[in-house]
């Protein structure tokens, strides 16, 4: 029989959120340590209390860790092209799909391409065009009204 899952949330009880918070402190230690030893991984690990208490874990030292990562992300190397080309390929898939989307929408709104609609999709489509129709139609009125009155300022 497994273990319930925890809801997360803040634990209001203070010395409960610090028995919680050393137990899963030292589990955090105890994984990044294995982490380092069974896959040969370079770890640091760095956990600052709610007191401001620093704990840290780092296989080949946490500086010299750290020391590398900032080499890695802040100089100007092949890497970091590869790192920002990959970000580039994200945004452009991810405007790509919002485009596709718009286009959906856009189909949709003029009445085409309907068939794959649910019927709560079709009724929130309802619902869109019912409100464009209704601003048109008081468009319109206001404009006709404008008319109306240059009509008479014309004759008067």
């Amino acid at each position: 029989m497994g273990r319930g899952r925890v809801e997360l949330k803040r634990i209001e009880n203070k010395i409960n959120r610090q028995v919680t918070f050393s137990k899963r402190r030292n589990g955090l230690l105890k994984k990044a340590y294995e982490l380092s030893v069974l896959c040969d991984a370079e770890v640091a690990l760095i956990i600052f209390s709610s007191r401001g208490k620093l704990y840290e874990f780092g296989s080949a030292g946490t500086t010299k860790t750290l020391e590398r990562y900032q080499r890695v992300c802040y100089t100007p190397q092949d890497n970091n092209m590869e790192c920002e080309t990959q970000s580039w390929y994200q945004e452009v898939s991810k405007l790509k799909a919002k485009y596709e989307s718009l286009q959906r929408t856009q189909r949709h709104l003029l009445g085409e391409d309907l068939g794959p609609l649910s019927v709560k999709e079709l009724q929130n489509l309802e619902k869109q065009l019912e409100g464009a129709l209704a601003q048109a139609r008081q468009r319109k009125t206001q404009m006709m009204i404008e008319q109306m009155e240059d009509l008479r300022r014309k004759v008067s």
